[in-house]
């Protein structure tokens, strides 16, 4: 089905059709979930519509179709190529099979793979990457071209997989014998930074817990109303006039009410609890560049104390005129170089940081706003409706009940 969506501008709002044609947008919508293949080859396509007047791109709307993988390839060359930005979460992966393919798995996640997309396509540094345009531009055979070079663990080098562990195998080795731990990076700035995203993470987590328990008691209190109209219907049967008819308009009632909780428990699910669960991940995705950030503070200190000592060695091989001169000069030189660039990557990454948060912080409060609203709003209208309900009901059953 073609998308009526108006483009969303670049900084996130819905493009007037009062609008300059020379205001920059790019709109991406995710749709159409088809099943492919067969057993555990199997999986769901999507079709990806991107709408935009960025001159770089192909034209004002381009189509092309996706699958899960190809989102996780996205994602993925971001995370290795902009360090310090939050890269969107992706949704999990199901391994359940019976759930993988349910019509509600598959909504939620292509929902979710659309919120995941637009973040991107709305972010000032993440929009410009080339990674974005290929996967929202190639043909599907060089999409999986692309998927296939370079991403993933058993992609690295041999060197570079001996490199991971030796520094495992340094890690273990200083945990075993107790040696100092690694410098840490303790600004009053990043200490409460961390803090507050561990403290968000735990409250998101339980929020995120109880709305789950909220659509598991609609469903239910919907089934049980079900079962009971079902049987009323049945003891009405058994009655004479009025009270079977009674009966009968009770378990109708009981029935219809079942429909309206159910509507509501999807509802919470995808407008509630989704967008709760949504935020878990994405607090997750901070935790991950925060992790990167500490790696990059290590590597700056430990550069610069190297890069001091090989001063001084050099220092001391020119006073004694020794002849290994030349090499610990060209020593300190590639270690100083070394050490300013990852001063230069360690600084940018915090100077990313700290504009990543202010974004993130403000797209939370609209956001959990909007999910809040919404959901005290299908819960005053859902009991308005359960008591309307009951209430226009009243009537008939006094009227059985007093003959």
């Amino acid at each position: 089905m073609e998308s009526t969506e108006q483009p969303r501008s670049v900084s996130g709002s819905m493009q007037s059709p009062r609008s300059p044609p020379s205001q920059p947008y790019l709109s991406v919508s995710v749709t159409d979930p088809v099943k492919l293949g067969n057993g555990v080859q199997s999986y769901i396509s999507y079709r990806v519509v991107t709408k935009t007047n960025f001159p770089e791109y192909q034209g004002p709307e381009k189509i092309v179709i996706r699958r899960y993988s190809d989102f996780v390839w996205l994602r993925d060359r971001l995370s290795e190529k902009f360090k310090g930005i939050f890269i969107p979460p992706l949704p999990e992966k199901s391994a359940v099979e019976k759930f993988r393919f349910s019509a509600e798995f598959i909504e939620m996640r292509r929902a979710a793979l659309d919120i995941f997309v637009n973040r991107i396509a709305l972010h000032p540094e993440l929009q410009q990457s080339e990674d974005l345009r290929t996967f929202l531009q190639a043909d599907e055979e060089t999409m999986e071209r692309f998927r296939f070079q370079e991403t993933g663990i058993f992609m690295k080098k041999p060197a570079d997989l001996m490199q991971m562990f030796r520094d495992v195998q340094s890690k273990v080795s200083d945990a075993v014998l107790g040696k100092e731990k690694p410098v840490e990076e303790t600004t009053p700035e990043y200490e409460k930074l961390k803090h507050y995203i561990f403290e968000l993470e735990n409250h998101l987590a339980e929020a995120q817990k109880h709305a789950y328990r909220l659509v598991k008691r609609h469903r239910e209190l919907g089934q049980s109303l079900l079962d009971f109209g079902k049987a009323v219907k049945l003891l009405g049967a058994c009655e004479g006039e009025p009270t079977g008819k009674a009966f009968s308009d009770l378990g109708t009632k009981s029935e219809l009410l079942s429909i309206k909780l159910q509507k509501e428990a999807q509802q919470v699910l995808m407008n509630f609890e989704e967008p709760l669960k949504d935020y878990v991940r994405y607090v997750q995705s901070i935790k991950a560049t925060i992790a990167e950030r500490g790696t990059a503070f290590r590597q700056h200190c430990e550069l610069a104390e190297t890069t001091k000592l090989k001063e001084i060695n050099l220092d001391k091989l020119m006073l004694t005129r020794s002849d290994k001169v030349g090499e610990a000069e060209i020593e300190y030189r590639e270690t100083k170089a070394e050490s300013e660039e990852a001063t230069r990557r360690f600084e940018m990454i915090v100077r990313r940081m700290n504009e990543e948060i202010v974004r993130f912080q403000e797209e939370k409060t609209e956001e959990m706003g909007v999910a809040f609203h919404q959901f005290a709003k299908g819960q005053a209208r859902l009991a308005n409706g359960i008591a309307d309900a009951w209430r226009a009901l009243l009537p008939k059953l006094e009227s059985a009940s007093s003959v």
